[in-house]
């Protein structure tokens, strides 16, 4: 996957400073959008945070798109599973983001760390949609350097420059590992541009870099754990200037790859996989679904008129092995209609969602119950830090696409407590803006080595299950009713 070991020394930044001081062309920030595509969380920081704090600044939008999760850069931590890793750089990632000014939500699409080479058509698909996503005239593309050492910068780069040829838009690449392994007789020279960087973008991408606490500090003492970002690594991003690569001569043709059509430009995706291969997996269902869902009605999926509704939440309450639980945390409350029921049920309640419209709704069904808190998150990465005896997952889960539905669940698992219980209740229906049905997300909770279900319910329009951690007893066995 890399052409060099992240635990070499490495080139000391004097030998950087003394070459940096050449001549160097100005980069171009005088655009009306800005588009990055980052093969792992942190990319984007490390190469490029002086630039997005200067564009914001500016009042310069940008949006982000995320390969992978880098989950596989500690791939010997006997600490943290790939799942668990990529949720915390999930969250890193976003907090660095925030640090810059950088507004619009990221695009992550889940793919393998390590593995981009066989999702190049993935790759220039998001690329095409977040280019037709909100169209200017003036945009600007920015990646890892293909020259980087690094496999997935590599294709990333590539795929970058290919779609951005085809499409006349203009793109530069930035190094990250070459500052590493590299000396100056590795750099395109004639290709590079430099940005200088202000006292406001270089303290700016200081504390963003800050946010990656995985890559920059050991997860633990234990071997394995030791951080990817070592300070002599790091002392190459303290810089007062980033450099930039201009493409060199237009690559192949983009697999996959479409020119805009009325099609691709209102977002639909008019490429499809090449005949016998699988299209990769849909993404995680956006905020602007649901805004819209709840723009154009008042109470979209029948909460509250619905028959069938009402009696699938007395299915699940009734389906709960206790009576009472200390506090409960509900993904996805939508406009709080079972809210209100675990509420009478629980001493204390924790119900996200990610429309502010439901939010706003539930709100003011569950007036004057303190022991409510109502929040907007975006699962699974707002993924709660508190632990609960009870973790609700009632239509939800089957939003999550990529990997999102494995992160999801790692957290959902991660955030019970030794005596909790996790309810699932899914419909079983195909929809089809929602990336999977309920039974697969049945069958990937059913896969879980570190949960036992207790309670399966399953009819042909919804499926409910509750499930424990290891040793977690039945209703009959915690009320000493059988051994």
């Amino acid at each position: 996957m890399v052409s060099f070991d992240h635990r070499d020394p490495g080139t000391d930044e004097d030998v950087w400073a003394a070459v940096l001081r050449r001549d160097l062309p100005s980069l171009d920030l005088d655009v009306d959008r800005i588009v990055v595509v980052a093969a792992h969380p942190d990319d984007e920081t490390l190469g490029a945070a002086g630039l997005l704090a200067t564009a914001t600044a500016r009042g310069i939008p940008i949006d982000l798109v995320v390969v992978t999760d880098g989950e596989r850069s500690h791939p010997d931590s006997p600490t943290h599973s790939p799942a668990t890793l990529g949720l915390v750089r999930r969250r890193e990632l976003r907090e660095a983001m925030s640090i810059v000014g950088v507004e619009n939500e990221s695009l992550f699409l889940g793919l393998p760390d390590g593995g981009t080479d066989d999702h190049r058509d993935a790759i220039a698909r998001a690329l095409q949609r977040a280019i037709d996503r909100a169209p200017a005239d003036r945009v600007l593309v920015l990646s890892p350097w293909r020259g980087d050492g690094h496999r997935d910068h590599r294709v990333v780069g590539e795929v970058v420059e290919q779609v951005c040829a085809q499409r006349g838009i203009r793109c530069r690449s930035f190094p990250i590992w070459l500052w590493h392994w590299g000396g100056p007789d590795d750099v395109p020279w004639p290709h590079a541009e430099r940005l200088r960087l202000d006292a406001a973008a270089r303290d700016a991408k200081a504390r963003a870099l800050e946010a990656h606490v995985s890559q920059l500090l050991p997860l633990s003492a234990a071997p394995g754990d030791e951080p990817t970002v070592h300070a002599r690594m790091r002392s190459h991003f303290a810089r007062d200037s980033e450099v930039f690569f201009a493409p060199r001569p237009a690559p192949g043709p983009v697999p996959g790859a479409v020119a805009p059509t009325p099609d691709s430009a209102s977002g639909t995706d008019a490429a499809t996989a090449p005949s016998g291969e699988e299209p990769p997996a849909a993404p995680t269902v956006g905020p602007e679904y649901f805004d819209d869902m709840y723009a154009r009605h008042d109470d979209p999926w029948g909460f509250d008129s619905r028959w069938y509704e009402e009696r699938k939440r007395a299915v699940l309450l009734a389906a709960l092995p206790r009576s009472r639980y200390r506090a409960a945390f509900e993904a996805g409350c939508s406009t709080g209609a079972l809210t209100a029921h675990l509420a009478e049920r629980c001493d204390r309640v924790l119900a996200v969602d990610l429309a502010l419209a439901a939010l706003d709704r539930a709100r003011r069904r569950l007036r004057g119950r303190d022991h409510v808190e109502l929040r907007r998150a975006m699962l699974p990465d707002d993924w709660p830090e508190e632990t609960f005896d009870l973790v609700v997952l009632s239509e939800v889960a089957y939003y999550w696409g990529a990997g999102d539905l494995d992160r999801g669940l790692t957290a959902a698992v991660a955030s019970l407590r030794a005596d909790g219980h996790l309810v699932a209740c899914h419909w079983r229906h195909a929809v089809a803006e929602y990336p999977r049905d309920g039974d697969s997300v049945g069958a990937a909770l059913a896969a879980r080595s570190d949960l036992v279900r207790l309670v399966r319910h399953e009819e042909e329009d919804f499926a409910l299950e509750v499930y424990g951690l290891s040793g977690a007893r039945s209703v009959a066995a915690e009320a000493g009713l059988v051994p």
